[in-house]
């Protein structure tokens, strides 16, 4: 009786060992998969350096996102407004000008348009594996985006007035391609940035969501 209770512990044990060792292994997998269906919606890639592979940051901090960028404009950040992704159920969730810690808030990077405005607004949020996401969380308020679609809607308040920008394209660059944070000047853009795939620590892709303003007075188009 006894080595039958032994032996169904270890049994217990060991599936749990495996659900575990599946739900971090599967995101990445999953997203992958996904990612090689998306009709051209995510670029190639280029193949990363050994000394990339090996590379681990601290990705809390928006300035390690894009080793090639300038760094001194992150700051502690006093000036703030909010964004929310209806399919995400992101509600009101803060984006700090310019800050730099992105386990309490969304980041805007330093030097990109203001919301409303021409130009592009480059916003970093974390995530983790997305069978932890919590919206409220910022650690993990961007694990679900790469699920985000064409025509999907995300609201900014700022300032006192509310803009709509609604997706228009997904993709992937590598921490080399800064060219994602350029300023387009020909309307107002939303950009959506966080590190994939989901669950790996090295982090060695960015996922891009690119959005446009949804004029007042005019209907979207799909």
């Amino acid at each position: 009786m006894k080595k039958n209770v032994v032996r169904f512990s270890a049994l217990i044990s060991g599936l749990s060992g495996m659900v575990i060792l599946f739900g971090s292994i599967w995101p990445i997998l999953d997203y992958t998969i996904k990612n090689q269906n998306l009709n051209q919606l995510l670029v190639p890639l280029v193949e990363e350096t050994p000394e990339e592979k090996q590379k681990v940051l601290d990705f809390t901090k928006a300035s390690n996102w894009f080793p090639g960028m300038e760094n001194e404009g992150f700051s502690t950040s006093k000036i703030s407004y909010n964004i929310s992704i209806p399919k995400l159920r992101i509600n009101g969730a803060t984006v700090a000008i310019g800050g730099e810690d992105l386990s309490s808030s969304l980041i805007q990077y330093p030097g990109t348009a203001l919301p409303g405005k021409n130009g592009n607004s480059a916003i970093f949020g974390h995530s983790i594996l997305p069978i932890f996401y919590d919206p409220k969380n910022y650690i993990s308020i961007f694990s679900t985006l790469p699920t985000l679609t064409r025509g999907d809607e995300i609201t900014i308040n700022y300032d006192g007035v509310t803009y709509q920008y609604k997706v228009e394209e997904k993709f992937e660059v590598l921490p080399t391609d800064i060219q994602v944070l350029q300023q387009d000047i020909s309307d107002s853009f939303l950009t959506l940035v966080t590190c994939v795939p989901p669950g790996d620590p090295r982090k060695p892709k960015r996922l891009v969501i690119r959005a446009r303003i949804v004029p007042n007075d005019l209907s979207y188009n799909n």
